[in-house]
């Protein structure tokens, strides 16, 4: 593209030359307009190639200086020897503390866990699976053995995330995350093992042992507690129960082997104990699509020509339905046998109240203010259920000292009727049926 210009040149200045010496030459104006046009494009060529050769040189030279930058900053960082910093920080102490967790005899063992060595470990090979992290480059995961001596540390104990965090030589965040992913890990894997109603030769079995307690065709008890909680932002005041703080309800379906085998939880601990039934899984089953029945209703047996189907028992909060039994009220109107079937059906119904001393004397996160969020809590209060069956599946021993015994709270004054509507007369019918012939059906 450069040679163009000297050959362009000399014609122009033959051209040129001619019309200086001869005014006749003007024919050759056209021929001159030409060249002059071909100079000027080669000349813009020329001034391209040029801008192009000066920028690749620009980078070029900016490239270079970088480098020679960086260069000498590797070379200033290696003669100061400066520390590197670190993303994470060592916490060899967790370590120390792990090593004398492992040697704690099994009646400390059993303080701090509150379960045995040989539960600690079904419980471990179940959750496993669950718990076990992908390793990377970037660090090693926490095992699942030390992530669920972690979390039931803090479920047995009402220690604060920072002294967690402390003796296990973890982040507070990392104990709050470990948390979570144990009690996920339960309620995914095992809450549906662990936590159902009776069915087949378990619920002929649930059924002689409330026989035992001196009650006949019954599954399990139903009642509710309460779980503290810190005052939530939204609506504080439907979370402050009778009893002077903020809760939310835990209601639980219990058999005769204190094991929980249904249970609801979440509602305001203002809420009536019968209208939290109303609104639970259990209530729409019994009572929507199996038409009264929550049991099967082969189960059942005819008394004096009246079918006594086999249900639940429940205090005077609750409503008196064809699978949910009460004693009667208004004492002081009542006969002989009246008053000896709602002491016996009270007698019978107390499998539940123990059953709650202890899941809160296992767990003692239940007995505190808990600083969790209040859509979390309802799946810390299902995973301690579901520790707790495991523990009274595996025959675990439960020292009296732990034993809890809530308050007595004074009878809520709002019938169970303005939540679930009359009690119905078949209902009534099977009462009076049980409560004449309550000797007979034990007997049976």
């Amino acid at each position: 593209m450069a040679d163009g210009a000297p050959l362009c040149m000399p014609v122009f200045l033959i051209v040129w030359a001619l019309l200086l010496f001869d005014p006749a030459s003007e024919s050759l104006m056209p021929l001159l307009s030409l060249f002059s046009i071909v100079q000027s494009y080669t000349w813009r060529r020329i001034a391209l190639f040029l801008a192009e050769r000066a920028r690749t040189l620009c980078q070029y030279l900016f490239r270079r200086r970088t480098l020679i930058l960086q260069t000498l900053a590797s070379v200033m960082q290696m003669s100061t020897a400066a520390e590197r910093r670190m993303w994470t920080r060592d916490r060899p102490h967790g370590d120390v503390f792990m090593e004398t967790v492992e040697s704690y005899q099994d009646e400390e063992w059993m303080t701090h866990f509150r379960m045995s060595r040989p539960t600690f470990q079904y419980l471990l090979d179940l959750l496993t699976p669950a718990l076990t992290m992908q390793t990377t480059h970037y660090r090693t995961p926490i095992q699942p053995r030390r992530r669920l001596v972690i979390a039931l540390w803090w479920y047995a104990t009402p220690g604060e995330y920072r002294t967690i965090s402390c003796l296990f030589g973890i982040g507070i965040s990392t104990v709050c995350s470990v948390k979570h992913q144990v009690t996920k890990a339960i309620l995914d894997t095992l809450y549906k093992r662990f936590i159902c109603l009776p069915q087949g030769q378990r619920l002929d079995d649930t059924i002689q042992g409330f026989v035992r307690h001196g009650y006949p065709q019954c599954a399990s008890a139903i009642d509710g507690t309460h779980t503290p909680i810190i005052s939530p932002r939204d609506n504080p005041v439907d979370y402050y129960n009778r009893k002077g703080w903020h809760s939310i309800v835990l209601e639980a379906v219990v058999d005769h082997k204190y094991c929980f085998t249904d249970v609801y939880i979440g509602w305001p601990g203002r809420a009536h104990d019968a209208r939290v039934l109303a609104n639970s899984d259990l209530y729409k089953i019994a009572e929507y699509k199996q038409g009264g029945w929550l049991f099967p209703r082969e189960k059942s047996k005819t008394v004096d020509g009246v079918d006594i189907p086999v249900h639940i028992i429940g205090d005077a909060a609750y409503p008196l339905r064809h699978w949910l039994m009460k004693g009667y009220t208004q004492h002081l109107q009542l006969s002989p046998i009246q008053v000896a079937y709602t002491h016996t059906l009270s007698s019978a119904r107390m499998v539940v109240e123990n059953a709650f001393g202890c899941l809160k004397g296992h767990w003692r996160c239940l007995m505190k203010r808990n600083d969790v969020d209040l859509k979390f809590m309802p799946h810390v209060v299902a995973a301690c259920c579901v520790h707790h069956n495991i523990c009274e599946l595996q025959k675990e021993q439960f020292p009296e000292e732990w034993t809890v015994k809530d308050p007595e709270v004074t009878p809520s004054s709002v019938d169970s009727e303005a939540f679930v509507g009359q009690h119905s007369s078949s209902a009534k019918l099977i009462r009076e049926t049980i409560c004449t012939h309550l000797n007979e059906m034990l007997n049976d």
